[in-house]
């Protein structure tokens, strides 16, 4: 359809630049460790220490994904972004298990062409 896919992820560069070349991305995946544009988009909250302990239980640190120690993640969230820089559509989920369906995201995207 012509969209350039961007994900942003919370994990530090190094990391992103290890699980990359790993996995052979065909989008960009940038880096939002300081978490300032999860803060900037309104999807960041924080993590509480005694949530910070169980995800660790699942083999999950998010200090040292993101290198940070601010505990801070953000919401998921999925946006369809015309040519012109306008967010034709927007997901956010305050349920951080809970992502976008594959194909409701496709139809938002093929509805945005439409009215380009």
């Amino acid at each position: 359809m012509g969209y350039q896919i961007i994900a942003i992820s919370a994990d530090r560069p190094g990391k992103i630049k290890e699980i990359a070349e790993k996995e052979k991305y065909n989008y960009i995946l940038i880096s939002d460790s300081s978490m300032s544009g999860a803060m900037a988009f309104g999807l960041a909250y924080r993590v509480d220490d005694k949530m910070v302990e169980t995800l660790k239980g699942y083999n999950m640190d998010i200090e040292a994904a993101s290198g940070e120690k601010h505990h801070i993640l953000p919401v998921p969230a999925a946006f369809v972004v015309g040519t012109d820089g306008v967010i034709k559509f927007s997901y956010i989920n305050p349920n951080y298990q809970e992502r976008i369906n594959p194909d409701l995201l496709l139809l938002a995207a093929k509805i945005a062409l439409q009215k380009n």
